[in-house]
């Protein structure tokens, strides 16, 4: 594996490179089809290099590990509102996350709806193209790509428009207190009802999700205590004539629990996992009805983070494999696969997009793990990696053809 350790040499690695690249950060994300070609990692590029509490501003390399920055900026009482996700556990991975392979993947958690993902919060960008160039914003615009936002490119492109090495970010306060309200013995409907009634509501909440093994609905509020304790209060009025409610303050104890919802961590077991991503706070009830069909697979609803997560076993596998004509379960989790971004594509169930998470190397390899474009999209698609990556050597379909 490569590793260089400034950005210099890993243009030069670039620019050198005879085939495929396949690019690297801390290695906890596998998540797309399979790419061959020489290890290249940004690991190398760690450090912060500049940091202005009061200016609410933090620039960093991307292969600056995630927990490094979370300490910087804990000890100043700030944080990535976005919260982005910890895949290790989900996916059984062991590297190390770095901020550059968070900003790669586009990632973020249950605070969506209020904070964003992670592009919302991204100042500016530094990134080695696939000619070996570096590229930079903040009002230096290479002549082949005038009119491009590249910060909102960068976010989510995964290796494949260049390798990132330095990411600035916009960081937020910590808030002075967090309340979690719990809705207990919550059915699907009643779930729904419940968070539905929570994002209309005018209490700001932070998270909103439907746990159905435990058929709880957790509802999360932050801010400044006195109106963290008067907003929990309102919202168990809100919700009492739907069941049990109770209420929990503190964010450390609260702090395990949604760190739980934003890794799904209750999909662990799973050996495939799917992603469903739509609007935050805003899932069509033809959608709901569809993935209600789903009711005896794993299932994790993030409704702020826009997510549902459905996890399904080698057992499922097998005995969804004979629904489909099917011989064995890679087979069966596949007809699903296909059923599921079929049904995301239908703009009567309101649209949304199934990502292929989890699931063994060989099935990655022989279906689209990102919900394929429509015909226009593909097309930019293909000509922004040409503009970018003219030798198509960075992470090769990775995200498709």
């Amino acid at each position: 594996m490569m590793t260089p350790g400034t950005e210099a040499k890993l243009a030069e690695a670039v620019a050198g490179a005879r085939g495929p690249l396949r690019i690297l950060g801390g290695g906890t994300r596998p998540v797309g089809a399979p790419v061959e070609g020489d290890d290249l990692s940004v690991a190398g590029l760690a450090g912060v290099e500049l940091y202005e509490p009061g200016a609410l501003t933090l620039v960093v390399r991307a292969g600056t590990p995630l927990a490094e920055v979370e300490r910087l900026l804990a000890a100043e009482g700030q944080r990535l509102a976005f919260e982005p996700m910890d895949h290790r556990r989900l996916l059984g991975t062991a590297g190390i996350p770095t901020i550059g392979g968070v900003v790669a993947a586009n990632v973020s958690g249950p605070r969506r709806l209020q904070a964003g993902a992670c592009r919302d919060a991204l100042l500016g960008v530094r990134f080695v193209d696939g000619r070996g160039q570096v590229i930079r914003n903040g009002g230096r615009v290479m002549k082949n790509v005038t009119g491009y936002d590249l910060v909102k490119l960068m976010a989510g492109s995964r290796g494949t428009l260049g390798l990132l090495t330095e990411v600035a970010f916009k960081v937020l306060p910590a808030p002075e207190s967090v309340a979690t309200v719990t809705l207990h013995g919550a059915p699907s409907g009643r779930a729904f009802d419940a968070m539905t009634r929570a994002m209309k509501s005018p209490f700001e909440v932070s998270g909103a999700a439907w746990v159905p093994a435990e058929k709880r609905v957790h509802l999360r509020i932050e801010g400044f205590a006195g109106s963290v304790a008067y907003r929990a209060e309102r919202m168990t009025a809100l919700l009492r004539d739907l069941g049990e409610v109770t209420v929990e303050r503190g964010a450390e104890e609260t702090a395990g629990l949604w760190r739980a919802i934003r890794d799904a961590t209750a999909l662990a077991g799973c050996a495939y996992v799917w992603r469903v991503s739509m609007a935050p706070g805003a899932m069509p009830a033809g959608l709901m009805a569809d993935l209600d069909r789903t009711a005896d697979l794993d299932r994790l609803f993030d409704w702020a983070g826009g997510l549902c997560w459905i996890g399904m076993s080698e057992a499922q596998a097998a005995a969804y494999a004979p629904l489909y004509g099917a011989d064995d379960p890679m087979s069966g989790a596949a007809r699903f696969h296909r059923d599921l971004q079929e049904a995301m594509a239908d703009p009567e169930l309101g649209g949304g997009h199934a990502t292929l998470v989890k699931a063994p190397e060989a099935l990655r390899a022989t279906v689209p793990v990102f919900q394929p474009d429509a015909a226009p999209l593909a097309a930019l698609a293909r000509g922004l990696r040409a503009q970018f990556d003219p030798r198509g050597i960075l992470n090769p379909g990775l995200m498709g053809p």
